[in-house]
């Protein structure tokens, strides 16, 4: 049974500039949450009630963010402003946190080697916020829920995918692999950020992933990439040739929050469709 899931939230933000120049980008709202509470709910209603932050230096509205404000709640207690804070308080009283720090940004597969020893030996989620996925019909289960499932199936590293516009494949890790029906592949090759004319195919890597524990051990032993990072898509085509590895092309909605225009649409999207429902 899976529990527990990383967070890697130490990056810089910097396409938020100058708004990220003291504020985690992980914190930015969409409408009125900011968005790294959406992928821990995701996590939560999933069963992954442990969540691990990997951290960096301007990140503590984070950790303070999933904490009880007692002067707040003091200030606001038997008002109707109360019900604002039924969400976070529901994530606070029944998910347990935990935080690590990656001295130095060196890759997503740095990241997540950083989280091993709050991990353990066990299977687990990783979720990159900057990817906000979205149910868009009234009782969906949320992408990470559809990847336990998988998992507890396959036994695997799985990762979710999702058909991208050819010309757009060199901003994510992409895969190849053999189709087994209802939107699942093995991954039989896996580039990081391929050319154009070099990717296997359009399906794109978003930042969702089941992972077993064994990948910590690839990642020790995976020589830097590109720009010197630790690339996760290498240790996980290391699992693939080893084992198996499986891709999901997950059922819902995805917005690249990590641009402008994905975090505006995100924004827009979630007010028409969430906020103003109630």
């Amino acid at each position: 049974m899976i529990r527990k899931c990383l967070f890697p939230v130490a990056g810089y933000g910097t396409r938020f500039l100058p708004a990220t120049k003291s504020m985690p980008k992980e914190m930015l709202p969409i409408v009125n949450k900011p968005l790294v509470q959406y992928g821990v709910e995701e996590a939560a209603e999933a069963g992954l009630n442990n969540v691990t932050f990997v951290t960096g230096r301007g990140k503590r509205a984070i950790a303070d963010h999933f904490d009880t404000s007692y002067e707040l709640e003091h200030q606001i207690a038997g008002t109707s402003k109360e019900e604002y804070l039924v969400d976070i308080r529901h994530l606070i009283d029944n998910v347990n946190f935990s935080y690590i720090r990656q001295n130095q940004m060196l890759g997503l597969g740095h990241a997540i080697l950083t989280g091993e020893p709050l991990i353990g030996d066990e299977a687990f989620g990783v979720v990159l916020a900057d990817d906000l996925c979205i149910q868009e019909n009234e009782g969906q289960e949320g992408v990470l829920e559809q990847m336990v499932k998988l998992y507890n199936q396959f036994r695997c590293s799985i990762v979710a995918i999702e058909e991208v516009p050819v010309d757009e494949v060199n901003k994510y890790g992409v895969i190849a692999g053999e189709s087994m029906g209802d939107g699942l592949y093995r991954v039989t090759d896996m580039v990081e950020k391929p050319a154009v004319d070099e990717a296997p195919s359009n399906l794109a890597i978003i930042g969702r992933y089941i992972l077993t524990p064994d990948i910590f051990e690839k990642l020790r032993t995976t020589p830097p990439g590109r720009n010197g990072e630790v690339q996760i898509t290498d240790a996980l085509m290391q699992q693939a040739k080893e084992g198996c590895v499986m891709a999901y092309k997950f059922k819902g909605r995805r917005f690249d929050c990590g641009s402008v225009d994905g975090f505006v649409e995100a924004t827009n999207y979630c007010y028409e469709n969430i906020y103003k429902k109630g």
